[in-house]
């Protein structure tokens, strides 16, 4: 039988000829799908568009504007630069160049030491290779065959790579296009001619496998696209975020700063970066306060049979600092608040009536981080966790998720993100917990987004290993997504602490438990905060609300009596006592940020009014201090959010 039925994801079905291509079936579709196609999936997997389909399957096309498009585009991309870096360095040797959100990159190991004009000359290579159109060419062999291949050019990196794979469980393949060859799972795009337009971003030292004891490499970073608009726009996107990068305004806005004298990964929050975070810190306690949790304070270290008890040394080691020995005890400090809050439960016997439990901290925890991965204050190695368990019966789960669901949207809404995504991650391999326990909990997750009528997406097998969780992302004034909130089930830590209640019905039960933390860490918080606002936080956030900037010296007086004025009334305000002339004092302060700028002169004395300049917006005329006082006041309570 020659005839084979392929079936569309709208579930419509036709038949072709055995051994059709989905490239074939594009052209079948339409010559413009045919054009932009660029990766298939085939009963599942993720296929090159040449693929031949001998039986009957269900096919799906992607172009660009699907996340599998943009991967396969990426990493075929990352494939032509590995291609043009050989032929220009051909000692080069290649460590692994995948697809990463926003484009993609490849470490490589070579003897000269890359600039800004040797990333231009590569990809100057780059064009003349694409335009030579050559396929992108797929073989499967087998293990031996591999390695000799990489041995002879002496690539010991792929050589490490392939000494891990277990040929009888996975399949070894090998991509050609032109001369060069690459070990890769694939796929990719059908010739390098479909690799348009692209831009070599920048170049910067990389360990492999992110090991500081392994061989420094670097790391090429890169994006292309399909057309040259979008190139045009995401170039214009990456100036605009480099403008907005925390690390930048971090230093010149004096926020915080990073010492290698202290350690890598540890944040020093200076004075005005202090202010925010104690306003952060002040009004999630409110909020805490008014949804019905309790606060608590837990050690930063605790004896190793805490964490052999709740499994962190069997799962988590590796991301926990080395053990202190202390009365012939190892201690270590804490990767997590929680085994700390299950002590605080069991310190007596817990009864139906004292349920739910919902506890908070602002726990400062330690994770090691490997230094290649460190970056600013959005992956550290010592963070502040707004952290929470709550513990309740079973009955209970349902309402209880729906309220976190209710909180984190306040939350996020009163800093100024209302774009919001929801994920259900559901049960990975390797889960502790009978898988009754797994659907009733992945279940109330789903109920629970569905009752506030959000729109959720399922991550299968995203889950942690002791329970499903609900993760919110948020998007930034850039569009840009975050991993932030989080809402996770655990049924692993109260059975292996025997965590009890006593019932209604008198008898002993297990009580349910479930992490959740809201804007994930202070540190990293505050840096998609800087970047969100770009440094220039809403009034009642801000760490100097106010500047007032007297015309001359001859105004000082009445500057400082303005001043004081709004001092009494607990603002935070600046008095620019500096002998410039006014032009520079304006632009100084606009640099920094501040909201407001209160200008006084003569007329303003004789007023006693104050003229007005807001950050960004200029001159807004005068008013009685009594009207800008009360403009403030509004601005606060409500917090304004003016971005």
């Amino acid at each position: 039988m020659n005839k084979i039925k392929i079936t569309f994801p709208d579930g419509s079905s036709k038949e072709f000829e055995k051994g059709i291509t989905p490239l074939e079936i594009a052209q079948a579709i339409s010559p413009r799908l045919a054009k932009e196609a660029i990766v298939a999936k085939i009963n599942g997997q993720l296929k090159d568009l040449n693929t031949k389909i001998d039986s009957d399957a269900k096919v799906e096309i992607f172009t660009f504007d699907d996340p599998e498009g943009k991967e396969t585009y990426w990493h075929s991309t990352s494939h032509l630069m590995a291609h043009a870096i050989q032929a220009l360095y051909p000692e080069a040797k290649f460590g692994v160049g995948p697809a990463v959100e926003g484009g993609f990159y490849y470490d490589i190991d070579i003897n000269t030491k890359l600039t800004e004009k040797d990333l231009e000359k590569i990809e100057q290579k780059m064009h003349e290779i694409a335009k030579q159109g050559n396929p992108f060419e797929r073989k499967e062999l087998p293990k031996k065959e591999a390695v000799k291949f990489f041995e002879n050019v002496g690539d010991n990196y792929k050589l490490e790579i392939l000494s891990e794979l277990d040929e009888d469980e996975e399949t070894i393949s090998i991509y050609s296009e032109g001369d060069f060859t690459d070990l890769c799972r694939g796929p990719h795009v059908p010739s390098t001619d479909k690799i348009k337009y692209f831009k070599l971003l920048s170049v910067s030292g990389s360990y492999w496998r992110g090991d500081e004891h392994n061989k420094q490499m670097q790391r090429i970073y890169g994006v292309s696209f399909p057309k040259k608009k979008m190139l045009e726009d995401h170039l214009a996107f990456l100036e605009e975020a480099k403008k907005r990068d925390h690390r930048k305004l971090g230093k010149q806005l004096d926020l915080f700063s990073i010492h290698e004298e202290s350690g890598p990964g540890l944040i020093f929050w200076h004075p005005r970066g202090a202010v925010v975070r104690n306003e952060i810190e002040n009004f999630w306690k409110k909020e805490h306060f008014k949804g019905g949790y309790d606060l608590l304070y837990t050690p930063h270290v605790g004896r190793s049979l805490l964490w052999e008890t709740s499994g962190h040394l069997q799962h988590f080691k590796e991301n926990m600092f080395a053990p202190m020995q202390i009365d012939e005890n190892e201690y270590f400090v804490k990767p997590m608040n929680c085994p700390f809050h299950i002590l605080i439960y069991k310190s007596k016997l817990r009864s139906y009536r004292d349920l739910p439990l919902r506890w908070a901290e602002l726990g400062t925890v330690y994770r090691y981080e490997k230094s290649g991965v460190l970056h600013g204050l959005l992956r550290v190695r010592g963070f502040t966790q707004d952290d929470a368990h709550i513990f309740c019966a079973q009955e209970q789960i349902e309402d209880e998720i729906i309220e976190v669901i209710r909180f984190s949207k306040r939350i996020w809404e009163a800093f100024g993100f209302d774009n919001l995504k929801f994920y259900v991650s559901t049960r990975p391999e390797k889960a502790s917990g009978n898988d009754d326990l797994w659907e009733r909990a992945t279940n109330s997750l789903k109920h629970a987004l569905e009752v506030e009528n959000l729109d959720y997406e399922i991550d299968e097998g995203g889950g942690a290993f002791y329970g499903p969780k609900i993760d919110i992302k948020i998007k930034d004034a850039l569009n840009r997504e975050w991993q932030m909130s989080t809402i996770q089930f655990d049924f692993n830590l109260p059975e292996k602490f025997d965590m009890k209640y006593i019932g209604e019905d008198g008898k002993e039960h297990r009580p349910f438990m479930v992490h959740r933390a809201l804007l994930g860490s202070l540190e990293r918080f505050f840096g998609v905060l800087i970047e969100h606002f770009a440094g220039a936080f809403p009034v009642w956030l801000a760490p100097v609300q106010v500047a007032v900037i007297p015309v001359s010296q001859n105004f000082a007086d009445y500057a400082r009596k303005v001043y004081e004025e709004l001092i009494d009334k607990d603002f935070r305000v600046e008095l620019d006592k500096r002998d410039e002339k006014i032009g520079y004092k304006i632009r100084d302060w606009e640099m920094q940020k501040v909201p407001y700028m209160l200008i006084v002169g003569g007329k303003e004395e004789e007023t006693g009014t104050v003229s007005v300049r807001a950050h960004k917006k200029g001159d807004l005329g005068k008013l009685s201090l009594s009207e800008f006082s009360s403009k403030l006041e509004d601005e606060i309570k409500n917090k304004f959010i003016n971005n």
